[in-house]
């Protein structure tokens, strides 16, 4: 593996290729202020009566939903509607306009990708932005949800839940087929701000087939030697230079 530390060596590689497939985690979301899962002032290392793996999970939902939303609206609602794409969501954009970028593949709720303007997303966790009736499967707004009082109830009497993956549930099949094919066809992957030890996400890289894996976080990740290319930092520091090449 060659340890990058030029962005413009990770930017020329991306600008040289017509088929990147970008695979991104929580890590790319930080810059914007959401906060992610592991770092130091992440949600596992906040207080709480039970840890979130927990609170996030089907089993939580199904029997303590008002728990279950007093965590998420704070923890996970508030930052999102507060937050606005960062570099790296614009960059990717503007790559797929340019028909450089093919597919993101994200374990992200947050939907800044769509907010910055790219089309082929594939939500591997879903979308906080997306909610329906267990009961009727009425649609409601994450705005609908926020404001709601204790648990999110529909007007046919059903429980309001958020279109995510929660702890125990299954990924959506067609969508982990569509992310399979895109890596597997791609030329250059780009694995960005994701610690790859959620599973079976983490494992979708394995089937990229080609020499330009580059990897870009700011910490090192399980079997680094997988990778042809690492950038150890932020992941807007080369999408920003990666904007800046494409306006020049």
């Amino acid at each position: 593996m060659n340890k990058i530390k030029n962005v413009d060596e990770i930017t020329d590689i991306i600008l040289n290729s017509e088929n990147v497939v970008f695979f991104g985690g929580a890590g790319i979301s930080t810059e914007s202020g959401i906060p992610d899962f592991r770092s130091v002032d992440g949600l596992y290392n906040m207080q709480y009566k039970f840890p979130p793996e927990v609170m996030l999970s089907a089993t939580f939902f199904k029997n303590e939903p008002k728990e279950f939303y007093r965590f998420y609206k704070d923890k996970c609602l508030k930052p999102m509607l507060n937050s606005e794409p960062n570099a790296t969501h614009i960059a990717l954009a503007e790559l797929e306009k340019k028909g450089i970028l093919k597919a993101v593949v994200t374990q992200n709720i947050d939907d800044l990708h769509y907010r910055a303007g790219s089309k082929i997303i594939y939500d591997l966790h879903g979308s906080s932005f997306r909610n329906y009736c267990i009961k009727c499967k009425k649609e409601y707004s994450i705005e609908y949800v926020l404001n709601s009082k204790d648990v999110p109830i529909c007007d046919c009497g059903g429980i309001i839940r958020p279109d995510i993956v929660l702890y125990e549930e299954r990924l959506n099949d067609e969508t982990v087929e569509k992310s399979i094919n895109a890596i597997k066809c791609s030329d250059v992957l780009i694995v960005a701000g994701t610690s790859l030890v959620v599973y079976p996400a983490a494992g979708f890289i394995n089937y990229y087939q080609g020499n330009k894996l580059i990897l870009i976080n700011k910490t090192e990740v399980p079997n680094e030697d997988r990778f042809n290319y690492a950038y150890y930092g932020k992941a807007g520091d080369v999408f920003k230079n990666i904007l800046n090449r494409l306006s020049s």
